[in-house]
């Protein structure tokens, strides 16, 4: 019984400093997705070495090791719960004379042919702004009816679980479906008009998911360069999508640093999205990310739809106050680094990771 647990606590001493290694490989960055599970292993593990009470050094090892390993991960997670200052501040006004906007994010997974749990979806919360990933032709085929009723809609469909669509109640301004590294991995950036006359800028990105025998540089670049668009642009800026990435690794701090955008979940919960199908394996991986003219008014997980992803739903006001929490600047490291994975990433031609996943 000793031995088994003092190898589960080795284990997650080590799952715990693996991802501290400064390297963008898969077999490092996918230690960043199980924290929570790793705390949860190493708590089982200090209530089953308590309950065997013998003070040998192995189990006093055993339980030296399983407390790093949560102290560790903590100082990740916790960011993610109400223990923590909220970054996005509550928004406390009227929505009647304060321009809101809300969004659906949803990952459909594209070999999910659930088509109606996701229509029921889109006319039970009646999104201003509605982004769906992995759509192929016959996930766009199936929600054209449904989005009809939405004033524009923007539609990349793929067979590679890249497609993309973007559909909006209001006006839209410049629009673009972009190819920012990887010409088969797209991206939508384009001006929304609230009503009001008040423009935003919204940009929807879906970047390669990591893989144990690649590096990780497709996903971490574009997410990087999403954050240096978002840094230029004048305009109020909302950046969404299901990234392939957790809300506390290195890649998306970084991103948080450089775009000077917000993320509404600190100091709230982790709104888990990702896997929808196993409880026990989820982890934080659809996210919105936002600049400190807005403040949250409502955030939520919502129900599953078929696919892999819990879709979520929130709703920003756009004030013309800032009671927000900003995040730190970036350092020279932050530029010199993402400068650098952007140069690598632009430079070389690959196809990009998981376009046969959903292969019949």
């Amino acid at each position: 019984m000793s031995a088994v647990l003092f190898v589960l606590a080795l284990i997650c001493l080590l799952a715990t400093a693996i991802p501290l290694l400064p390297f963008a490989h898969g077999i490092v960055r996918s230690f960043d997705f199980g924290r929570l599970q790793a705390i949860a292993v190493a708590i089982l593990v200090i209530v089953a070495a308590l309950a065997v009470w013998e003070t040998t050094p192995v189990l006093l090892a055993t339980v030296g090791m399983a407390v790093i390993a949560i102290g560790i991960q903590l100082v990740y997670v916790v960011r993610f719960t109400p223990l923590w200052p909220v970054q996005t501040a509550r928004f406390e006004g009227n929505t009647e004379n304060t321009p809101t906007i809300s969004v659906l994010a949803c990952n459909v997974k594209q070999g999910n042919r659930d088509y109606q749990r996701v229509i029921d979806l889109v006319n039970r919360c009646q999104p201003d702004i509605a982004v769906f990933m992995e759509t192929d032709r016959a996930w766009a085929e199936a929600l054209r009816p449904c989005l009809s009723k939405f004033h524009e809609r923007i539609e990349q469909p793929q067979e590679d679980s890249y497609g993309m669509i973007f559909a909006s109640q209001f006006p839209l301004g410049e629009r673009e479906v972009c190819f920012l590294l990887n010409e088969e991995v797209p991206s939508i950036s384009c001006v929304v008009q609230l009503p009001g006359g008040r423009d935003i800028r919204m940009v929807a990105i879906h970047p390669e998911p990591p893989l144990p025998i690649r590096d990780t540089l497709g996903r971490d670049a574009e997410i990087l360069v999403a954050a240096k668009i978002a840094r230029d642009e004048p305009l109020p800026v909302v950046v969404t999508g299901d990234l392939n990435d957790v809300a506390w690794s290195r890649t998306t701090r970084r991103f948080l640093r450089i775009s000077g955008l917000l993320d509404p979940r600190q100091g709230r919960g982790l709104f888990n999205s990702f896997d929808a199908r196993y409880w026990f394996l989820r982890w934080p991986l659809d996210h919105i990310f936002h600049s400190p003219d807005f403040e949250l008014v409502s955030i939520g997980r919502q129900e599953f739809v078929g696919s892999d992803h819990f879709p979520m739903f929130y709703r920003l006001a756009l004030t013309a106050r800032n009671r927000n929490d900003p995040p730190p600047q970036p350092s020279t490291d932050d530029i010199k680094e993402a400068d650098a994975a952007i140069n690598v990433e632009a430079n070389r031609s690959r196809r990009p990771a998981g376009v046969d996943w959903e292969d019949n």
